[in-house]
């Protein structure tokens, strides 16, 4: 399922580290290890094009994994 959201990255402190998307409207979103770096700054207000990807999990379970395709730093 592909999505536009409006949120804040977050750093996540469970097992060896998390990056999480917190959208405007509250939902999280987390975001996979290989995302580019200039995207994964704790407390950054950003707008991303992404993909829900329904068939993964993770360790760390904070939220739905979302593909970021494209993302602008607002």
């Amino acid at each position: 399922m592909s999505i536009n959201i409006t949120g804040t990255i977050e750093r996540r402190d469970i097992g060896t580290g998390a990056w999480a998307l917190v959208a405007d409207d509250g939902t999280t979103y987390e975001i996979p290890r290989g995302t580019a770096k200039e995207l994964l700054k704790d407390g950054q207000k950003v707008k991303v094009a992404g993909e829900v990807k329904e068939d993964v999990m993770s360790l760390a379970m904070i939220g739905p994994v979302l593909e970021v395709k494209s993302f602008e730093i607002v």
